[in-house]
């Protein structure tokens, strides 16, 4: 090979030999210069409500959630007078979500006459990566209407005295893939005094938690904690133990939970049974949750 090939094939292996690694210092620098895009950690708590109380959970714009609540409960007589329970009280609702952040709902109570409405908003989500919000944030404010008959006359019972307000942050982390866990603040104006209480307003600490079994299946439990409850009648904090269940647009869970009512000013300061297994304390809740597209484009 004469002297002039072997000068352009040495040349050649030079270029060969330096292009990776100016191309990795191409990327490196590209990589700098390009932020890195904020990725949101999903599905906190799969669905927006633990147990009985609201996660930081809220659908996406255009969907409808069917929400149907079940709570049965034997009575404190000795001998059951029913096959599988002596009282149930049912709460039907329609959920819709006005945009990715805001939603609001209607609901209605067999038990305790309570017709309700709420509206929520996602604040804050917490970021998958290192940049952004470590926790979510999403702000509850619920509305109550007592709709039974008041026997006692010297009770006050205008349309505004019927009128009851929830009004919550709910603060929750995804700690790792399989649990998280929500704190809830809380802040309960009642309406109607039936005892006498000295006050009307009542603070509360909501403290939840999911931790993943498989797939689709999960255990959830959830604690509130009365800051300031009423002397008469004794009442005790909410709790609940259960599993949540997801079959696609269906989720079904299950609790053993000593709160019968359903809406947020009723089990949190109202609940006047202790956790345990003696009757009437403990009773047995089934959420019915099936939730409609109506935009294709929007199912997860």
């Amino acid at each position: 090979m004469s002297p002039i090939k072997n000068n352009i094939v040495l040349v050649i292996l030079l270029l060969l030999t330096g292009i990776p690694a100016s191309a990795q210092d191409l990327l490196q620098i590209l990589e700098e210069e390009q932020p890195e895009q904020l990725r949101y950690a999903d599905a906190t708590f799969k669905t927006t409500r633990i147990t009985f109380g609201h996660s930081v959970e809220s659908r996406k714009k255009g969907i409808l959630e069917i929400f149907v609540a079940n709570r049965f409960w034997d009575g404190p007589a000795q001998r059951s007078q029913s096959f599988f329970a002596d009282r149930l009280s049912t709460r039907l609702a329609l959920e819709y979500a006005l945009s990715d952040r805001l939603s609001t709902g209607l609901g209605g109570t067999t038990w305790d006459g309570l017709f309700d409405g709420f509206l929520k908003y996602r604040l804050i989500r917490q970021s998958a990566g290192k940049e952004g919000a470590s926790v979510s944030v999403t702000l509850f404010q619920n509305a109550s209407y007592y709709s039974e008959g008041v026997s006692d006359p010297t009770i006050e019972d205008t349309f505004t005295d019927r009128l009851s307000f929830t009004t919550q942050a709910l603060v929750a982390s995804r700690v790792n893939r399989n649990f998280s866990l929500q704190l809830a603040p809380t802040f309960v104006h009642k309406g109607l005094s039936y005892y006498g209480e000295p006050s009307r307003n009542h603070f509360a600490l909501g403290v939840g938690g999911r931790y993943k079994l498989g797939q689709h299946l999960s255990f959830v439990s959830e604690y509130y904690w009365l800051l300031n409850p009423a002397d008469s009648p004794k009442t005790y904090g909410p709790f609940s133990i259960g599993v949540n269940w997801e079959l696609g647009d269906v989720m079904l869970q299950f609790m053993l939970t000593n709160a019968v009512n359903m809406v947020e000013e009723a089990f949190i300061t109202g609940t006047r049974n202790n956790f345990n297994f003696r009757s009437p304390n403990l009773n047995f809740g089934f959420n019915f949750v099936y939730v409609i597209h109506f935009r294709r484009n929007l199912r997860d």
